[in-house]
């Protein structure tokens, strides 16, 4: 039977396995990072407090693709090492249960866009202007998530069987229908009401439940290795558990960022709205970077997953190998680019003499982080597809809120908001060192086992 046939994660080259793989994903991260730029530029042409209170909410759209991507990381995890051991009836309810997740994982994002949207908004600043874009914002985008959800289960979905150019293909359909929408709801275009910010949240939502309704559809037509049956469907709390068991940590990881934003927000919008709009503008423009490196990650965990499963310890070698090497270059130009080019970047957010005095040092400064960054993602990643997440969120704890934002709390009493951005380089020198130690561990108790 076709199911019973080796899959490609096992026998194809790995470089070139990698590389099929990732390459898609990374070019729709691509596209999804650059609709995230995008829907800032237009905001910033309305107002810079505009663009604050879009920064403003970072935290919570954050915490929502944590949970959203967490959970399809243990899905991913479990799903490939279930195919790899050739448990199929496993990883069919594991996609099941996987898909249950997510809409759970939605009505709790209802609840927050509708009891939590106002009192978040009011802790960081009191500006009523600020105060009305942020809320109108976030409140649709909370209470119409269900796209994002759906999104990214369904295309964790895909990947997990190495299909991952069906994942470009709705990612970039969503980015790209973001982006069309984005200047005629705000503006108003073609007979359109002008929405302002309100447009921004609804464009953003409309892609999102596009790329969703897409997955589902491509799953159900070309994902034969795995089927999603809902008849006499009942939540198996073992294969839930063990989704959450690599999942909450990298939920926690990932929501430990959304606390890191937010303590930032509150340290610098002591100095000025703008220093909050710069470091808003500066998350826009290091997802440009960052999210092929993420791409990496996403092509890389079916394959180590699935070869553990396997048991074969070279191939699981080599793809760790190749992930840093690549993710090392791709940090390196984006080192580059924030060197030299930062007055560029920031004018295409409409940067006023202020913003760039601020923006251009924040975004050379933290740079210097990149040259480390690529390595301890990809370990991260390798940690969560051993079933080790633990370790990412302790690494993520170590760096963002034992390092990063007590180093900048006391570079923000030195009075020149300049020194703060060096508290980014500071924490990845002690993620640098936990990720290897980490990786050392996983080496000695894992990996050098596997197949013998």
């Amino acid at each position: 039977m076709e199911l019973q046939q080796e899959n490609k994660m096992g026998v194809m080259p790995v470089n070139k396995l990698l590389l099929s793989m990732s390459l898609p994903i990374m070019i729709s991260m691509l596209v999804q990072a650059l609709y995230n730029i995008v829907d800032s530029i237009f905001v910033a042409k309305i107002s810079e407090n505009a663009l604050t209170a879009v920064s403003l909410a970072f935290p919570i759209q954050s915490l929502m693709i944590a949970t959203a991507t967490g959970t399809g990381v243990g899905v991913n995890a479990i799903l490939s090492k279930s195919l790899g051991e050739k448990n199929f009836e496993k990883a069919n309810k594991t996609a099941a249960n996987g898909v249950f997740l997510a809409v759970l994982s939605y009505l709790l994002f209802v609840v927050v866009g509708i009891a939590a949207t106002v009192p978040f908004y009011q802790s960081q600043t009191g500006d009523e202007e600020i105060l009305g874009y942020g809320i109108q914002y976030l409140t649709i985008v909370c209470v119409a998530s269900i796209g994002i959800f759906a999104q990214i289960i369904f295309e964790r979905l895909l990947q997990s069987t190495g299909k991952t150019i069906y994942t470009m293909i709705t990612q970039g359909t969503g980015a790209v229908i973001n982006i069309i929408l984005d200047p005629i709801l705000i503006f108003g275009l073609f007979g359109m009401p002008e929405m302002g910010v309100a447009g921004a949240a609804a464009a953003t939502v409309i892609g999102q439940v596009i790329a969703g309704i897409m997955g589902c559809i491509i799953n159900e037509k070309v994902n034969r290795e795995i089927k999603v049956e809902w008849r006499g469907f009942r939540p198996d709390m073992e294969i839930i558990g063990g989704i959450y068991k690599v999942g909450i940590p990298s939920i926690i990881m990932q929501a430990i960022g959304s606390l890191m934003t937010y303590g930032m927000n509150l340290i610098l919008i002591s100095f000025t709205s703008t220093a909050t709009a710069v470091f808003g503008v500066y998350f826009k423009l290091q997802s440009f970077i960052f999210m092929p490196v993420f791409g990496l990650n996403n092509g890389m965990v079916p394959i180590i997953a699935y070869n553990y499963g396997a048991g074969k310890r070279n191939r699981l070698i080599q793809t760790i190998k190749l992930s840093i090497a690549y993710a090392m270059a791709l940090m390196v130009v984006g080192f580059l680019v924030f060197q030299f080019c930062p007055h560029i970047l920031l004018q295409w957010f409409d940067a006023s003499e202020t913003m760039m005095g601020i923006g251009i040092p924040a975004l050379r400064t933290i740079s210097f982080s990149f040259l480390l960054a690529g390595f301890c993602i990809i370990c991260g990643s390798v940690f969560q597809a051993f079933g080790n997440g633990v370790y990412s969120m302790v690494v993520s704890i170590a760096r963002q809120l034992v390092v990063l934002l007590p180093a900048a709390y006391l570079l923000a009493r030195l009075g020149n908001v300049n020194y703060v951005w060096w508290a980014f380089p500071i924490a990845e020198l002690m993620s640098l060192a936990l990720s290897s130690y980490f990786l050392f561990r996983i080496y000695h108790k894992i990996i050098k086992h596997v197949g013998s």
